[in-house]
C-alpha cells in the first residue's frame, strides 16, 4: 500500500546506492523533481533505465549518480545532443558510463516481460539491425511452434520505478492521462514504486477505461505540483520550450553546468525552492 510522504522522504527511504532505477514518461508527465532529489541527496552508482533518456538523465549522469544506462534513444528533444551523457560515454567525466542499446519495441516488451514476472521478452525485431552486433544482451531464438528465428531481450526489472501523474486519492491510488508510455509497465515491473502527482484529492473521478495505478502497486505517492517541469502535465501545464533551448549551452560546459546544478538543485531544500529560483532568475534577465 502507498503512503503518502514528502519526496524526500520517498527517495530516503526507497532508493539506494546501486539500485536499478527507472524514471519513466513520454514527452509529457517526465519526473524531473524526482531526479533533482536523487542528485541532492547524492545517490550513486545507479543504472538508469529509460526508453528515452533526456534532460533528467543527462542531469544525473553529469552529476556523477550513474554507472549504468539502459535505453532505446537518447537526446535533448527539439534541439540536440544529451552533453553530459555524451561526455561520460566518450570521455568518462565525471566518471565512465556503460550502456546498454536498444530498439523502443523492444524496451518497451522488456518492461512488459518484467511486469509480467517474466525472465525475458519475445519480439519480431532486429532483422538488418546492427544493435545485435553491438549489444550482447540481444539475442536469437527458434520458436517451439513455427521454427521462426525471434529476438529474445533480458526483462527488465527495476529496483525502484518513479513516475509523474496528474492525480492520486488520499488511498494512494494515482490518475494519469493524456499521452501514455511505459508508465504502467514501469510501475509493475519494479520492486518499489515512487509517484509524484500534481494533486491529491479526495476521489480520483476517474473515467471508464483510464489508467489507474492502485495504492497496492505502488510504494509511496508525493505531493509534488509541477513535478513534470520542463515537460508538460496535460490539463495543468504547458512545455517549457525555452528551457530546452537554454540547456544546451547549460550542458555543454563542464563548469557551467556544476555551477548550474550546484545553484538550483544542490543549492535548493527541494523542488518547490528550485522552482522559485528559477523564477527569480528568469525574472532578473527580463529587467
Amino acid at each position: 500500500m502507498a503512503e503518502l510522504l514528502t519526496l524526500r522522504e520517498a527517495v530516503e527511504r526507497f532508493v539506494n546506492d546501486g539500485d536499478t532505477v527507472a524514471l519513466e514518461g513520454f514527452t509529457h508527465l517526465i519526473p524531473t523533481a524526482a531526479s533533482h532529489e536523487l542528485i541532492r541527496q547524492g545517490k550513486k552508482d545507479l543504472h538508469l533505465v529509460r526508453m528515452t533518456p533526456d534532460l533528467v538523465y543527462d542531469l544525473l549522469i553529469g552529476a556523477g549518480c550513474a554507472r549504468k544506462l539502459t535505453f532505446s534513444w537518447g537526446g535533448n528533444p527539439g534541439v540536440g545532443s544529451l552533453h553530459r551523457l555524451r561526455d561520460a560515454v566518450e570521455k568518462g567525466w565525471p566518471q565512465p558510463l556503460e550502456i546498454d542499446e536498444h530498439s523502443h519495441a523492444d524496451l518497451a516488451n522488456s518492461y512488459v516481460a518484467g511486469a509480467s514476472g517474466l525472465p525475458f521478452a519475445v519480439l519480431r525485431a532486429y532483422a538488418g539491425s546492427d544493435l545485435p552486433k553491438v549489444n550482447p544482451n540481444i539475442k536469437f531464438i527458434d520458436c517451439p511452434f513455427t521454427g521462426e528465428q525471434l529476438a529474445a531481450v533480458p526483462s527488465v526489472r527495476p529496483d525502484v520505478t518513479v513516475i509523474h501523474a496528474q492525480k492520486a486519492d488520499r488511498k494512494g491510488n494515482v490518475l494519469l492521462w493524456g499521452i501514455l508510455g511505459v508508465q504502467k509497465e514501469a510501475a509493475l515491473a519494479a520492486k518499489r514504486c515512487i509517484v509524484t502527482v500534481e494533486e491529491i484529492v479526495d476521489d480520483l473521478n476517474a473515467p471508464m477505461n483510464a489508467c489507474v495505478l492502485p495504492t497496492w502497486a505502488l510504494t509511496a505517492v508525493c505531493h509534488v505540483p509541477g513535478g513534470a517541469h520542463p515537460s508538460y502535465a496535460h490539463g495543468y501545464y504547458e512545455r517549457d520550450n525555452r528551457f530546452y533551448q537554454a540547456w544546451d549551452p547549460i550542458a555543454r560546459d563542464r563548469e557551467t553546468f556544476t555551477a548550474w546544478i550546484d545553484t538550483y538543485i544542490r543549492g535548493t531544500k527541494d523542488f518547490a525552492e528550485f522552482q522559485e529560483k528559477i523564477a527569480q532568475a528568469k525574472t532578473a534577465e527580463a529587467k
